[in-house]
């Protein structure tokens, strides 16, 4: 499976392979490793051991290897790669102020490759298969749901060398923390194309309303996946917020974040809605505008 998406600056279509590959390809294909081994790898102490090897000191000698093996570009970072004290404090590390300018309009929390969909049931018809999406299982809440279901929504999708920080999308007033608990599927599109519904409706995540007099009720909600160890808050429940703060980080593995918002209120880029509906991701960066 090629996975394609553009760079929004350049135009240039880009082409991406899932790491572990044939893994993916075992436990989502393969009838086999489909129904005796998923089950096992989607547990979470499977995530939480790997997280644990992942947070020792003598985890630090893989950095180096990730880096060159993947092209991360290091002078964004804080530290250099012999300060790190683990391969987790450098796989959420911290960039410097200057890397991640905060534009103007509704921007992106944080990098990866963005899906857009202007109305939730466009998401039907872009690769869902089983049953249908319904926002009442991904929120685990009806009354919310319902406030929601003619929202707009936003996928963001962090590859393992992808920074893993994630940052408000805009000012606004933010709630404590709904947390739901489940498994750990792949969040790659292998998995998500086997079912989407299945891997957001039933992996860990949780979701915070961010209020804004201006832009309305946003929910934006973190999805845990495999070998994601944790996902970390940074913001404090029940205060205001400004574009650009840190909301929080994901340990290693990647990662997914769902953001709702508001049609009459923020309307997403027109090259955004119209990469999605040719099966295209689009890269982004976190504080690049994605709505006004």
């Amino acid at each position: 499976m090629e996975i394609k998406y553009i760079n929004r600056k350049t135009k240039k279509i880009h082409s991406e392979s899932p790491p572990a590959e044939g893994l993916l390809k075992f436990l989502y294909d393969n009838p086999f490793g489909n129904t005796a081994i998923l089950p096992l790898v989607k547990r979470k102490l499977i995530s939480a051991f790997y997280g644990r090897i992942m947070d020792k000191p003598s985890s630090s000698e893989k950095i180096e290897k990730f880096v060159n093996k993947l092209g991360i570009d290091m002078s964004e970072s804080q530290k250099n790669i012999t300060e790190f004290k683990s391969f987790n404090d450098f796989f959420y590390r911290k960039l410097k102020t200057t890397a991640r300018p905060i534009s103007k309009g509704f921007v992106s929390p944080g990098d990866g490759r963005l899906l857009a969909f202007e109305n939730i049931m466009d998401l039907q018809n872009f690769f869902v298969k089983g049953r249908g999406f319904t926002l009442t299982e991904f929120l685990n809440d009806k009354e919310t749901a319902k406030k929601h279901e003619n929202d707009s929504l936003i996928i963001l999708r962090l590859a393992p060398n992808d920074y893993h920080r994630y940052h408000f999308p805009t000012d606004g007033n933010v709630s404590k923390t709904k947390k739901i608990k489940g498994s750990y599927f792949s969040v790659s599109p292998y998995a998500l194309a086997g079912n989407f519904t299945k891997v957001f409706c039933e992996n860990k995540r949780e979701y915070v309303t961010l209020f804004s007099k201006e832009k309305g009720e946003i929910i934006l909600a973190p999805v845990g996946a495999t070998m994601v160890g944790s996902i970390f808050e940074s913001f404090t429940p029940n205060t205001n917020v400004k574009k650009g703060d840190e909301m929080g980080y994901f340990a290693f593995g990647g990662s997914t974040i769902v953001i709702l918002v508001d049609k009459t209120k923020i309307k997403i880029d027109a090259d955004l809605l119209e990469n999605t509906k040719n099966k295209m991701e689009s890269y982004v960066k976190m504080g690049e505008s994605i709505g006004k």
